[in-house]
């Protein structure tokens, strides 16, 4: 947790110093979705799940956020667990390789489950650091873990690899996919697992969103699960 608090304090401080007088952005969503994947793996036991974030975005190319999202699987796991609640934190900084039409990303997120937790419980709170390329439809993004990975005793180091396209076919219409992979480190390697989806989005002029998404895995074997979630953007 301490090289992340470092990081993330440099990042805070770069930001601050080139901002000035120049201009930065708030944006934020609220989404209600059928069931909240994340990964390839359902953290609402394939119930809906009400989401929610906001954003700020300096125009040197530093911004922080925060996201959450209505949960069940800690209590699933466990009933003694309260938490029904994930809380994400994020700073970073995004920009362009000059003219060449690549962007980049590099940043910091820090996942936490407040709530009440027995004796000896390996709580979910997981921080990781992430970097991402984007060129076009395509994108790339991976993440490394400096904390142990969502509650997974000795996994410190884990890392996930996500690649995603986003096709705007016709005005407001959108195809969309994504494949991605979970290293787990430690002794918990074997739950290392592949993730993949597909799906297309119909914006609206009035700032909402549908997306129709299909996901699967092959942590357990075949898992597919079809989501529908409507987001208004402000």
């Amino acid at each position: 947790m301490s090289s992340c608090k470092h990081v993330c304090k440099v990042l805070l401080c770069a930001g601050l110093l080139s901002g000035g007088a120049a201009h930065a952005q708030v944006s934020g969503t609220v989404t209600l979705t059928s069931d909240y994947l994340f990964r390839g793996i359902s953290q609402t036991d394939e119930k809906p799940a009400l989401q929610g974030g906001v954003e700020w975005a300096h125009e040197s190319g530093f911004y922080a956020g925060t996201w959450g999202s209505s949960i069940s699987w800690l209590a699933d796991s466990d009933p003694a667990v309260s938490s029904q609640l994930e809380l994400d934190g994020y700073l970073g900084f995004r920009g362009d390789f000059g003219a060449s039409g690549i962007g980049w990303d590099v940043g910091a997120v820090h996942y936490w489950y407040p709530g009440r937790y027995p004796a000896g419980f390996d709580k979910a709170d997981t921080t990781e650091l992430y970097a991402g390329l984007r060129w076009g439809i395509l994108s790339v993004k991976y993440s490394y873990a400096v904390t142990d990975l969502f509650g997974i005793p000795d996994s410190d180091g884990s890392s996930n690899l996500d690649l995603s396209l986003g096709w705007e076919f016709a005005p407001g219409w959108s195809l969309n996919g994504a494949a991605g992979k979970q290293w787990v480190a430690g002794s918990a390697g074997t739950a290392t697992y592949a993730f993949w989806s597909a799906g297309v989005g119909k914006t609206f002029d009035n700032g909402f969103d549908l997306a129709l998404t299909w996901h699967d895995n092959d942590l357990v074997g075949p898992d597919d699960t079809l989501t529908f979630a409507i987001t208004k953007s402000f």
